[in-house]
């Protein structure tokens, strides 16, 4: 019997964690056609509006078939979505899953993706009750990389040579967190 996914809106003073909807899809597009925001994804960065609205449809079927969970990072004032977060390759008969994480550039260097990160893997430990979830990073995201570990995430090793996008070989470094390190913090 699989195991229902329950995915709660998330609050914090700044954030509003919810559902992507398909309004969203400007705000979405504004992030993935951003090369800088895009340099170190394992796609190039979208070119039509079109893209996003595909996206949107394909996270609503996946929500649909309990495959992912997915939140639209959205500002608490104003609810514009300002990034996402998604949770992939759950396995709750193993306790564990992979996160992965986007902020639009003009919110970047504000706490906010930490922010967010903190209230879904705060679910994923609690709620879902996961013991284990996994990040991977281009190893030159130092930016990235530092959010993990400021996280608690431990890097645990690199994948060469992973990931190919236009044209570059990129590798990965791979990140592991323990509920009990998180909880620690």
């Amino acid at each position: 019997m699989q195991t229902r996914l329950f995915q709660p809106e998330l609050h914090s003073a700044r954030l509003r964690l919810r559902e992507v909807r398909p309004d969203d899809a400007p705000a979405l597009f504004a992030i993935h056609s951003d090369p800088v925001v895009m340099r170190y994804w394992s796609y190039p960065a979208w070119t039509e509006l079109a893209q996003a609205q595909a996206k949107i449809a394909e996270i609503k079927r996946q929500r649909r078939e309990q495959q992912i969970l997915i939140w639209a990072i959205a500002d608490a004032g104003s609810d514009r979505l300002i990034g996402s977060s998604a949770v992939f390759a759950i396995d709750p008969d193993q306790g564990r899953a992979e996160i992965g994480y986007s902020l639009h550039r003009d919110w970047q260097g504000r706490g906010l993706a930490s922010e967010a990160l903190r209230l879904i893997l705060r679910h994923l430990f609690d709620g879902l009750q996961l013991r284990r979830v996994e990040a991977d990073a281009d190893p030159r995201n130092t930016a990235s990389c530092r959010l993990l570990e400021r996280l608690g995430f431990v890097r645990e090793g690199l994948l060469r040579e992973r990931w190919r996008v236009n044209g570059e070989l990129c590798d990965t470094a791979f990140y592991g967190l323990l509920q009990r390190d998180f909880d620690a913090r």
